[in-house]
């Protein structure tokens, strides 16, 4: 699935060869305005409502992380696993944030053992599309991983985040430690200040993590030149937050 304009989870954008065997009148007439329509689409898949939130969050180091799903984390880091819509948009985010040592997508929260994208694109296997966070916080607090993904995406949206639409996108925390889940509660507590909607985040004791398949792994950074989804979804994002893109 690497390098193509959509998958089962992202039906965006049309291919651009596709337009290309129309004639000029058509494309004016057609396939253009159905661009400039995917194209908003786009943009509102995975975006959030973070414009009406006042911003004042921990600085980034502004460079990717090399993915690290194998090894155990350096003693003292934390681990803590985040489902905020789709996982390419939340990794691109955490990967660039001072104190982060690494970032994993996968699956977890359902009943599936070892599932594929393809199974949890058909909805049916409970499972979230999650970022699995390890991070030193003497470097970034759990209250600023948590701020982060507040900011990142809308927690007041259930299994949905602009275009993305199914219970794979649900908002939650999974936390590793019973610290990590007071600081959660605490912290959804206080974003909901900020929400005119009830936050639906689920804050959840950490499951069985199910890795990802590679092509899935650091999927922006080595997509965004020509993935649409990329393109339209994730730059805009990362723009927004002020986060390299």
């Amino acid at each position: 699935m690497k390098g193509q304009l959509s998958s089962a989870c992202h039906p965006l954008p049309v291919a651009q060869s596709t337009i290309t065997r129309y004639s000029s009148i058509i494309m004016k007439a057609v396939a253009l305005p159905a661009l400039f329509s995917l194209f908003f689409i786009g943009v509102a898949s995975c975006q959030d409502s973070s414009s009406q939130k006042g911003s004042n969050l921990p600085k980034s180091k502004m460079k990717e992380h090399a993915v690290d799903s194998k090894n155990a984390p350096p003693e003292g880091y934390e681990t803590i696993s985040l489902g905020a819509g789709c996982f390419w948009c939340v990794e691109a985010v955490y990967q660039q944030l001072e104190g982060v040592h690494s970032v994993v997508s996968g699956y977890m929260g359902g009943f599936v053992p070892n599932p594929t994208y393809e199974q949890i694109c058909q909805k049916n296997t409970g499972h979230i599309e999650v970022v699995q966070v390890v991070y030193d916080p003497k470097k970034i607090s759990t209250s600023d991983v948590l701020a982060w993904f507040w900011e990142l995406h809308d927690p007041t949206s259930k299994d949905q985040q602009g275009a993305d639409k199914g219970p794979q996108y649900r908002s939650a925390v999974f936390y590793h430690s019973e610290e990590q889940k007071k600081l959660t509660e605490a912290s959804k507590k206080e974003a909901q200040k900020i929400f005119s909607k009830p936050i639906v985040t689920e804050v959840r004791k950490a499951e069985k993590f199910w890795v990802a398949e590679d092509e899935h792994q650091n999927f922006y950074f080595l997509n965004k030149r020509r993935n649409g989804y990329c393109r339209v979804v994730i730059q805009p994002k990362l723009l927004k937050l002020k986060l390299k893109n």
